[in-house]
C-alpha cells in the first residue's frame, strides 16, 4: 500500500466518529462506499463525495480495504461471523479494519474469523472526539500484524495522527479500554471539582484558568470543562456508550483478576445517570447527579 495510491475503500457505520473517517478518505482521494442504517449519516457522507450501499454486503463487496465503526461488540461479531456475515463478499487479499472500541475477545475472535478466510485484521481504536476526527487528527491506536499496519499507514494518515502500534489486536483495544478508564474516571472527578467550585462561589472562567496551572489539568478540562460551565450535554460522547466501554474494561480486568475500584465507580455513576433519563447525552451529564437535590 504505497503513498500516493487511492483504494477501493468499504465503510461500514458512519456516525459521529466513522462518518467523519469516510469523508476524510474520500478527500484524500480514495474511492469509498458507505453503508449505515441512518440515512442521514449516508447522506453526510454522499455530499462529500462517497458512493452509498444499501447493505454492509455491498459496501464491502471487493473493496481492498474495509473499514467499520460500530457501537457495540457483538455488532463486528455479527457483521462477520453471524448468521449474515459479509465475509464471504470481501475480496481476496483484503484488509478489515475496525475503528470502534471492542474488548480484546472479541478482536481476537474476528481476527480468527477472518484469517480463516484468508483476510488479514487491524485492529484500530482511536482517540478524542467528533471535532478532532473532522479534522483529521485523532489519534490512532493500531494493532494486529506489523507489516499490514506498516502498509496501511500511508491510508491511515487520512483520518488521523500519530498512528500508534501496541501489538496484537487485545493489545489495541485494551489500550483503548484503558485510556477510556482513565478519561471517565478524570471526567468524574473533574464533574466534582466543578461543583464543588460552584458551591464554593468560584466564577467559572477563574476556575478554569486556575485549574490550567495545576497538576490537575487534563485532556478531559480542555475538552470538557467548558461544556460543564455552559451547562451543554447535547451528545458528543453519551453517558450510555461511555458506560459500554467502562462495562468491557471492568469486565476485562475481572478476567484477569485485576481490581479497578476507580473505575467501578465511575461505571456506577455513569449507569446512575442513565437510570436518571440521560443515557443520550453527553458524559457531563454526570454533573446533573451530584447537584444539590
Amino acid at each position: 500500500m504505497s503513498d500516493g495510491k487511492q483504494y477501493s475503500i468499504g465503510f461500514v457505520g458512519v456516525g459521529r466518529m466513522g462518518g467523519a473517517m469516510a469523508r476524510n478518505l474520500r478527500a484524500a482521494g480514495h474511492r469509498v462506499t458507505v453503508f449505515d442504517p441512518n440515512p442521514r449519516a449516508v447522506e453526510q457522507c454522499t455530499k462529500a463525495g462517497t458512493a452509498a450501499a444499501q447493505s454492509a454486503a455491498d459496501a464491502v463487496a471487493d473493496k481492498e480495504i474495509v473499514f467499520t465503526s460500530v457501537p457495540m461488540p457483538h455488532h463486528l461479531l455479527d457483521l462477520y461471523s453471524g448468521a449474515r456475515s459479509v465475509t464471504a463478499k470481501l475480496a481476496a487479499g483484503a484488509v478489515c479494519v475496525d475503528v470502534s472500541t471492542i474488548d480484546p475477545t472479541t478482536a481476537r475472535a474476528v481476527a480468527d474469523e477472518l484469517a480463516g478466510h484468508g483476510i488479514e485484521f487491524v485492529a484500530c481504536p482511536v482517540g478524542k472526539g467528533p471535532a478532532q476526527a473532522e479534522a483529521g487528527t485523532i489519534p490512532l491506536f493500531t494493532g494486529g500484524p506489523r507489516a499490514v499496519v506498516d502498509r496501511l499507514r500511508p491510508v491511515l494518515a487520512a483520518i488521523g495522527e500519530p498512528v500508534h502500534y501496541l501489538g496484537a489486536v487485545e493489545a489495541a483495544t485494551m489500550f483503548k479500554l484503558i485510556s477510556n478508564l482513565v478519561g471517565m474516571a478524570n471526567l468524574a472527578a473533574l464533574a466534582e471539582g466543578f461543583q464543588l467550585a460552584q458551591r464554593a462561589g468560584i466564577p467559572a472562567d477563574a476556575f478554569d484558568a486556575a485549574l490550567r496551572d495545576t497538576g490537575a489539568h487534563s485532556a478531559q478540562v480542555d475538552m470538557r470543562l467548558g461544556f460543564l460551565a455552559a451547562d451543554d450535554h447535547s451528545n458528543r460522547f453519551a453517558v450510555d456508550l461511555a458506560a459500554k466501554d467502562l462495562r468491557l474494561a471492568v469486565d476485562a480486568a475481572a478476567r484477569w483478576s485485576q481490581p479497578i475500584p476507580v473505575t467501578s465507580q465511575a461505571l456506577q455513576q455513569l449507569v446512575a445517570a442513565s437510570a436518571a433519563g440521560w443515557g443520550g447525552e453527553d458524559v457531563t451529564a454526570l454533573v446533573k447527579a451530584i447537584r444539590p437535590k
